[in-house]
C-alpha cells in the first residue's frame, strides 16, 4: 500500500502529460506544412534569407515544449500570410552557429529577415496574436 501511495503522483503526472501531449502536441516535431515552410540548415539559410520578400524564421529544437506548442500556430500563419511572407524553420541543435550569429539564446525565437538582415524578433511562445503583431511590424 505504501508503494502505491508513493507511486500514485508519478502515475498521475505521466497520465496527465500523456493526455496533454496527445491533445496539444503534434506527434512529430517535423510535422509542418512542407509546401509553405522551408526546413532550414547551415547549407541553405543564407540563400533563403537573402530575398526581397520578408522571411519569418522559427528557431526551434525537438526537445522544446513551447516550440511544439507554437508549431500549429506557425503553420496556420504561414498559410494565412503566404502571399506576404515566406516561412522557414531552423533547428538550433543542428545549426548552432547560425543561432549564435543571430543571438538566439532562448527558444522558440521568431525573427523576420528582410533582404538578409534581421528586422524584428519575438522570443518565447508568444501565441498567434504575438506572431501576427510581429508580422504586422514588417517593412
Amino acid at each position: 500500500m505504501r508503494i502505491l501511495i508513493l507511486l500514485f503522483p508519478i502515475i498521475l503526472y505521466n497520465f496527465i502529460k500523456l493526455r496533454y501531449d496527445e491533445l496539444y502536441m503534434p506527434p512529430n516535431p517535423n510535422n509542418f506544412d512542407g509546401d509553405l515552410i522551408i526546413e532550414l540548415s547551415e547549407e541553405n539559410f543564407e540563400k533563403f534569407i537573402d530575398s526581397h520578400k520578408p522571411i519569418l524564421v522559427d528557431f526551434w529544437a525537438t526537445w522544446c515544449g513551447p516550440c511544439k506548442f507554437m508549431l500549429p500556430v506557425f503553420n496556420k500563419l504561414a498559410k494565412k500570410y503566404a502571399s506576404k511572407i515566406d516561412c522557414g524553420r531552423l533547428n538550433v541543435d543542428d545549426s548552432q552557429s547560425i543561432a549564435v550569429k543571430y543571438d538566439v539564446y532562448a527558444i522558440p525565437t521568431f525573427i523576420i529577415f528582410y533582404k538578409g538582415q534581421p528586422v524584428e524578433r519575438a522570443v518565447g511562445a508568444v501565441g498567434e496574436k504575438g506572431l501576427e503583431n510581429l508580422i504586422g511590424q514588417m517593412p
